[in-house]
């Protein structure tokens, strides 16, 4: 089935341009004029992505993706901002509302689309499978929830997408920027030494079960999930956790 992606954009010559190009990139796309309208497709069914203009008729695209993050059913849902504001406060206040990535008008729908693909990479993270397993523990990208046997272990969210991207890529090392890339976003206004905080806190949360030697630390190189734990491994070292 190809990605389905919900525009909700105001301007119609600009809705149309977009639908256009994102449709012979191979994108079905659902297109609202207002937060109605968008409202309404999202009822009967949930997109891949959804793409909102700041400035709507009635209510702003910022209290749009609000109401989405409020929502259990939709808040997990990937969101690119279209805007022409491009002040930095703008951006910071997307971003804590929850937008993933941002689009500055005018834009190219070839950037456009470049973003789309990057984000739906970012997110991907292992959503087509329910179950995410290495020996005992699971992670249900269903529920959100993650159990060692019949224990669950409670995960503050940054720690679960860590978690959940890790799991999903199994062995492979990551930088720093790298995580922050694909865990936290591109458009992430905070430092690489916060990578770390949370891994020792995702090891923390994992240690009463023996699985924090599975969150590996790898010298000048980054992190990685190990499928299988060593103790002894030579390049494998716990990283300490930096002074903020």
């Amino acid at each position: 089935m190809p990605i389905e992606i919900l525009l909700l954009e105001d301007e119609a010559a600009i809705r149309e341009m977009t639908s256009f190009a994102l449709s012979r990139a191979g994108y079905k796309v659902t297109e609202a004029a207002d937060v109605d309208e968008a409202q309404a497709h999202l009822s009967e069914r949930l997109p891949d992505l959804v793409l909102v203009d700041w400035m709507l008729p009635e209510i702003s695209g910022i209290e749009f993706i609000r109401r989405l993050k409020r929502d259990d059913v939709t808040r997990d849902l990937p969101v690119i901002m279209l805007t022409a504001r491009t002040e930095e406060d703008d951006k910071v206040r997307g971003l804590e509302t929850g937008v993933d990535d941002y689009v500055t008008k005018p834009f190219s729908t070839r950037e456009l689309i470049a973003r789309i693909r990057a984000l739906l990479r970012r997110t991907a993270g292992g959503d087509s499978d329910t179950e995410l397993r290495v020996q005992d523990l699971r992670l249900n990208a269903e529920s959100h929830a993650v159990f060692v046997g019949d224990s669950a272990i409670q995960l503050g969210p940054t720690e679960y997408r860590l978690l959940k991207f890790l799991m999903s890529n199994t062995d492979r090392v990551y930088s720093r920027t790298q995580l922050l890339d694909f865990v936290w976003g591109r458009n992430t206004y905070i430092e690489e030494r916060t990578v770390d905080v949370h891994v020792l806190r995702l090891r923390k949360a994992l240690a009463p079960y023996g699985f924090d030697r599975f969150v590996q630390t790898v010298r000048g190189a980054g992190y990685r999930f190990a499928a299988k734990s060593s103790k002894s491994s030579a390049d494998v070292t716990s990283a300490r956790l930096p002074s903020l």
